[in-house]
């Protein structure tokens, strides 16, 4: 897969880099706060997950002409925005790191590797409805998973269950398009559209509120 930046409209974009040692200079954009952060990670893989997924960001900002503010996590675990302006997801998978932006609402991005294992763990984030259509398929289980992940990510709270809490609709195993809600919690019956895409032996999915 190569490296993907799509704008997806004039308030947003994405992109997808291949995980990889970032020289030091390709950094230099980020906020102090963020070089300390990255300064205490000694993992080095993780390092490079998070650097390729601040770089990611930067592009996707890039293609929408806003200035990198710098990002920090809240207690749920989801980025912000250092001023306070737009909305940002990241995530990555082994091999791939991505991100969104949108200027005005929430956002919620995924990328996962289809892997046989999933279809042993299917019972743990799935609903009984969604085992009923979903066929035996690591592809079609990898966009179910994928496709929650970034409805909870978009919607930003702990505490929300991916069998219990969001509900998917009947979708093929070459939708382009995932419907799913919220159910059960203060977000309740807020609908969100899932978009998909398959790259290779990757599933990326992305939500805007």
């Amino acid at each position: 897969m190569q490296t993907k930046i799509e704008k997806i409209d004039s308030s947003s974009a994405l992109a997808v880099k291949i995980i990889e040692d970032a020289e030091s200079h390709e950094l230099d954009f980020l906020s102090f706060r963020e070089k300390l952060s990255f300064a205490n990670i000694s993992h080095p893989e993780k390092k490079k997950e998070w650097a390729t997924a601040r770089i990611a960001i930067h592009d996707a900002l890039e293609v929408l002409q806003v200035p990198y503010p710098g990002f920090f996590k809240d207690e749920h675990g989801k980025s912000h925005a250092m001023n306070g302006q737009g909305y940002v997801s990241l995530t990555h998978t082994p091999g791939f790191a991505g991100a969104i932006f949108h200027r005005e609402q929430p956002v919620g991005i995924d990328i996962d590797l289809v892997r046989e294992k999933i279809l042993k763990i299917g019972f743990r984030f799935l609903d009984s409805s969604e085992l009923d259509f979903l066929e035996k398929d690591p592809l079609h289980y990898t966009m179910a998973w994928s496709a929650k992940e970034s409805i909870f990510k978009c919607q930003g709270r702990k505490g929300v269950s991916f069998r219990d809490n969001i509900l998917l609709e009947p979708f093929a195993r070459n939708a382009s398009r995932i419907k799913g809600r919220i159910r059960g919690t203060e977000f309740a019956d807020h609908h969100y559209t899932v978009e998909v895409r398959q790259l290779e032996n990757v599933i990326l999915t992305y939500t805007i509120w």
